[in-house]
This record gives C-alpha cells, structure tokens and sequence, in this order.
C-alpha cells in the first residue's frame, strides 16, 4: 500500500512540472509553476570526468505548493546517484516553507525510499536555506543542510559560494555511511546571465567525506577528497 501511495504522489509531482504556465483563480488563490535548473555540469578530473544535475520545481499557489527535486550524477555511461523528491510545501512565515513528503533514492542500489521533513527558506545576509532530515524505510535517520548565496559582481556576473553536510544518526553498511558527519560538499560557481533565465558557469566543486564515512571509503579503495573543475548551464522558466 505504501509503495503504491509513493509511485501516486512521484508520478503527479512529475506531471506537474510540464504543464503551461497558467494563472487563474482559485479560491483566491493564483496557480503558479517553475522550474529551475540550478546545476547542470560536466564535472573534470584526472580523466575521471562525470555530468551532474541539481533541478527543483513547483505548482500551486502562494501559500502552497507541490514540489519536485531531484539531483543526480552519470559517470561513463553509468547512473551512480539519483534522488527525487516530491514534496508538500507550505508557507509558516514570509520567507519560510514547511516541507514534508518522499524521498527516492534510485541509484546507488539497492533502492531507498525516506520520508523527507524540513524548511526552506532564506536566512539573514540573503542566504538560501534548505534544511531536511530523512526516515528511510529500514529506520536510518540521516539530515542534511544546503547552504547558498548569490554575490553580485556586476549586473550580469554573478559569484555563488555554495556548502552542504550530511550527517546520519547510525552507521548505514547500505551506502557506506559512517554515523555522525558523513559528508562535506563546497562549491564556487561564476556565471554570466545571458539573460536572467539563461546562465553559463565555471567553477570548482569539492567534496570530503568525513569520519567514520572516511574510513570506510578509504577501506574501499576509494578516496575520500574529490576536487573538480566544473563547467555548466543555469537556467529557469
């Protein structure tokens, strides 16, 4: 019944996103919808290059809204990571949504589904918040913080610092997951808006795996620090 209620709720967020730009009342209330492509990138590095994506959307109106994330990356040919998000989203003060909804990860295997909670929202100094914890269905808490800012440097160039950690309540052998803080990801993208709805972007993206996530990387023959030079399209309608 639960997977039935998740692939309901998956495929109407996914509907959603394509239909036309409309405006009409409704309970006095506007219809609106948006998509944005935060990040989409080729991702450089020792010859190990991967393409990566960052995407949110939403209908509904000023007060409410159903919303889709979803974020991934492909590496020779081969999906390693892909999450989606559909998610109920409603206003609790001028700058902050109250989101709550399901998480699907497809891809590292085997599949995971979570419940997803949190707030997003912007923070004093401008700063773009997404703050979300997660329940998956084996009973792991894990948490994560999404941080970002836009620096104007002239009218079209702008300078985006970005910063997001991952923590988990309990070891998780699924995905190699160490409890405490798994992770570190900080990013530094230029771009140049062609138009406000059309960016390209140059920048640097570094990840760290941190403590017992670490250990467990480096067991694996993995390395835990990864730095790119990343170049890429940001655009939005």
């Amino acid at each position: 019944m639960m997977k039935r209620m998740i692939k309901a709720t998956l495929a109407m967020a996914a509907l959603a996103l394509p239909l036309p730009a409309t405006a009409m009342e409704g309970h006095g209330d506007m219809l609106i919808w948006q998509f944005t492509m935060d990040q989409l990138e080729q991702r450089w590095h020792q010859g190990q290059d991967s393409t990566a994506w960052k995407s949110n959307g939403f209908i509904g109106g000023d007060v409410s809204k159903l919303r889709l994330k979803s974020e991934g990356d492909v590496s020779d040919g081969t999906v390693e990571h892909l999450e989606v998000q559909a998610l109920y989203s409603v206003m609790v003060h001028d700058f902050w949504d109250f989101q709550a909804g399901i998480r699907q990860d497809f891809r590292p295997q085997p599949q995971t589904t979570h419940l997803a909670i949190g707030f997003q929202g912007l923070a004093p100094q401008f700063l773009e918040v997404d703050a979300q914890a997660f329940l998956s269905q084996r009973g792991d808490v894990t948490a994560r913080l999404d941080v970002e800012t836009d620096l104007p440097l002239t009218q079209k160039l702008i300078l985006q610092p970005h910063a997001e950690v991952e923590l988990a309540a309990q070891k998780v052998p699924e995905t190699e997951t160490g409890a405490g803080v798994s992770e570190m990801k900080l990013g530094l993208r230029l771009r140049y808006e062609l138009v406000k709805e059309f960016a390209p972007y140059i920048g640097l993206a570094w990840e760290r795996k941190l403590g017992e996530t670490a250990r467990l990387a480096k067991a694996d023959g993995h390395d835990p620090d990864d730095l790119r030079f990343v170049t890429g399209l940001r655009f939005w309608f």
